[in-house]
């Protein structure tokens, strides 16, 4: 425990730095009022890295003397983790860890502090479990993402949720597909694009886990016109942060140069897909196009260069296919590919220009793929 009497102005920059708030990693609670009764009065207390005798937790026999009032050493803490630190768990609190735990905590106010208003976004959640407990689409890491990556921070306290309905009917039905394309775009037009209307909503931060048809088709709703940042849960590590320094991904692209107005567009992305499972739907002679990685796998898309890199070929992909099949061909999209991927396909797909969609679904029930939305 502290023995030394802290100058008025150290613990003001301090506070100031600690934002008010507890700098024990994933504490963060504001030391402003009590968690319990929300009655507002000073709860922190100032601790030391380096103890301010050399008897004292982690204490020197140099830099206690030196540092003792020293705000490169000293930490804005909430009595559990003041208590912790100094008394519970010393050894486990080593001057190494503390000093990343404060400037982990400061960096971070000091990022959110700087942003201008314009960098502002809303949060779109779409997919199943929205709002209860087990839902891996989490605000605060949603939040946490967007900081990181784009230093934009979220326009509400809350995010704009779409969510499939509690259906009673079978995934392996038309009818399914055919609800909740409906309610899909019910729940967009009402919540996301009369809030944009109204609001004025400048820009969308997208995280969702659903069906690859229903990604496609909210990536055609929010389209081109609004300001999208699209973002992918990863499973190594599991965040839903971009990943920095990652090598360039190589996308192949093959046509077994048949010709027909019903044109397959394999998508082997984060699994294998062989011929024979599209032409036991589709037949022998069906033309087949095919954009693939050379190691299909779920976490290969890790960096937002990584998912721009898609988005050019998957345009390239439709302007290829409508030279070569017509305007009068209809592409029938067979998917295997990562959340993100399956929204920017639908963002890059232009209504006016391009050809008209069918999306199919693999499911055991119907044997292998079969048809579920269609989009004109």
């Amino acid at each position: 425990m502290s023995i030394s009497s802290i100058k008025n102005t150290v613990r003001n920059r301090l506070w100031g730095k600690a934002a008010g708030r507890c700098q024990y990693e994933g504490c963060n609670i504001p030391l402003w009022k009590d968690n319990l009764t929300k009655a507002e009065f000073n709860t922190s207390y100032i601790a030391h890295i380096i103890a301010d005798k050399p008897t004292g937790p982690r204490g020197d026999k140099v830099l206690s003397k030196k540092l003792k009032s020293d705000i490169s050493n000293l930490m804005l803490l909430c009595d559990i983790h003041h208590r912790k630190i100094d008394i519970d768990d010393v050894e486990g609190h080593s001057i190494e860890r503390l000093r990343s735990m404060k400037r982990f905590h400061e960096q971070r106010v000091e990022l959110l502090s700087s942003i201008m208003p314009d960098r502002q976004s809303h949060l779109l959640f779409f997919g199943a479990n929205i709002g209860k407990h087990q839902s891996p689409l989490s605000f605060l890491e949603a939040a946490e993402a967007m900081v990181s990556e784009n230093g934009r921070y979220p326009a509400d306290s809350y995010a704009v949720e779409i969510g499939l309905q509690n259906s009673s009917l079978n995934d392996a039905t038309t009818i399914f597909w055919e609800a909740e394309q409906q309610n899909l775009i019910h729940e967009f037009n009402s919540k996301v694009l009369l809030k944009t209307h109204k609001s004025g909503i400048n820009h969308i931060s997208v995280f969702a886990l659903a069906p690859q048809p229903l990604l496609i088709q909210l990536g055609i709703l929010l389209g081109e016109i609004i300001s999208v940042d699209t973002y992918q849960r990863l499973k190594e590590p599991v965040t839903w942060k971009w990943q920095k320094g990652e090598m360039p991904v190589e996308f192949a692209l093959k046509y077994n140069g048949k010709l027909g107005e019903k044109v397959a567009l394999k998508l082997a992305l984060s699994a294998t897909i062989t011929d024979s499972r599209i032409e036991q739907v589709l037949g022998s002679t069906c033309p087949i196009w095919s954009l693939s990685h050379p190691n299909p796998h779920n976490d290969f898309l890790r960096s937002k260069a990584h998912l721009q890199s898609f988005r050019e070929n998957m345009r390239m992909v439709f302007d290829k296919i409508k030279a070569i099949h017509g305007e009068d061909a209809t592409i029938l999209i067979f998917p295997a590919m990562p959340v993100s991927a399956a929204i920017e396909l639908g963002r890059v797909w232009m209504p006016k220009a391009d050809l008209p969609l069918e999306v199919f679904d693999q499911n055991k029930l119907n044997g292998g793929f079969f048809s579920t939305i269609k989009i004109k």
